[in-house]
């Protein structure tokens, strides 16, 4: 029988610095959960109609209470994943039946801020980042695309990445907002990589809707997501069903459920504290970046940088990858014989990774992992 699954790899006891993975791994309490409500029943046998109300177990409190305090939002609903909330934020106001609308989003989008604006049926203006090295996002240049845009058609969303799930760069949101709010276009925000990990209050950045990542970031069995927004939009995109009248429509009457939800709620006060620390996470970072660069491996974007998920840029392992047996998967290879974990087969030359949750001892072994592997091979 063929074997799947991440332990199952032989990769259980490796460093991690997979960007997707670092902050998404489970706490004990997380663990717990994840078996005390594993049957696909668990949650909805004491549901009242709709997810959000259910009181046993305390998923009222967390959705109504908890999670809009986390958020910096007036009100907030947990969903099947980020790229759900915001495919229902861009539904709702994407017009359908009153002819083509659009969104201006930054050009370091992931791109499934893309395809739920495409299944949304919008026109997608992207605003052009500054190019290599920094590969940084503007405010002043969300003025030019608005502009340029709504010559064409109208405008009815913005959207900016907090960090960009590339080069972990964090543009000035505040900028941004006002730039959007000057045209009279409400700012989401995506912060995929940013709520669970770092401190980001929707409304402190001037952002109309927050949306986040419970697997990626919050500690929690996944896909589930979580999106925040100001009561005035919440009319929008929260209505209600005409038929099923407390069911609301761009959440398809329920989101996530069981495992999900339980362990996102299991880890809360985990990431809450861990949050807290969120300096030592930079430090950590910059430091990292200072000694790779020491070895001829260089990052790129923003620096000095501010957030774990760095992009590098490596013309030696490349030039290496030229010139061995192995090709360009001998770093892959290598680095699985010293047990690390996270940089996908076959990428020398440009890559990322991520340094959340390692220790100092951790980050060193990768630096000396990275040096000795270098001088192996040249």
């Amino acid at each position: 029988m063929r074997k799947t699954g991440f332990h199952e790899r032989g990769t259980k006891d490796f460093i991690n610095i997979d960007p997707l993975q670092t902050g998404g791994k489970l706490t004990e309490d997380a663990k717990r959960a994840l078996l005390e409500w594993g049957d696909g029943y668990s949650v909805c046998d004491f549901c009242p109609g709709t997810l959000d109300r259910i009181k046993t177990p305390p998923i009222y409190d967390f959705v109504h209470e908890t999670l809009p305090e986390f958020l910096g939002s007036d009100v907030a609903r947990v969903t099947n994943g980020a790229r759900e909330a915001k495919f229902a934020i861009m539904h709702a106001f994407s017009g359908c039946k009153n002819g083509k609308k659009a969104i201006v989003m930054d050009s370091n989008a992931h791109y499934s801020s893309y395809v739920a604006a495409e299944r949304a049926g919008l026109e997608i203006f992207l605003v052009p980042n500054t190019g290599y090295p920094d590969y940084l996002i503007e405010a002043d240049a969300y003025a030019r695309v608005i502009e340029e845009a709504s010559q064409k058609t109208e405008v009815v969303l913005g959207l900016v990445t907090y960090p960009d799930g590339n080069y972990g760069n964090l543009p000035d949101v505040r900028g941004i907002s006002k730039v959007c709010h000057d045209y009279g276009i409400p700012l989401i925000l995506n912060g995929a990589y940013a709520v669970g990990r770092m401190p980001v209050k929707m409304k402190e950045l001037g952002a109309d809707f927050i949306v986040g990542s419970g697997h990626k970031s919050m500690a929690s069995a996944g896909p589930v997501g979580v999106l925040g927004m100001k009561d005035e939009y919440a009319e929008i995109v929260l209505r209600k069903s005409g038929k099923y009248g407390i069911k609301e429509v761009e959440l398809l009457g329920c989101t996530s459920r069981g495992v999900p939800i339980m362990t996102l709620i299991a880890s809360f006060p985990h990431v809450v504290e861990r949050i807290e620390r969120w300096h030592e996470e930079v430090e950590k970072a910059r430091n990292f970046s200072a000694m790779m660069e020491k070895i001829g491996i260089n990052q790129l974007g923003e620096k000095p940088h501010n957030h774990d998920l760095m992009f590098f840029e490596s013309q030696i392992l490349y030039e290496i990858s030229q010139n061995t047996k192995s090709g360009r998967y001998f770093l892959y290879r290598e680095l699985k014989k010293r047990k690390i974990h996270g940089i996908k087969p076959g990428l020398t030359r440009y890559f990322k990774l991520s340094t959340y949750g390692l220790s100092e001892d951790e980050i060193e072994y990768v630096i000396n992992s990275f040096r000795e592997i270098i001088d192996i091979y040249t």
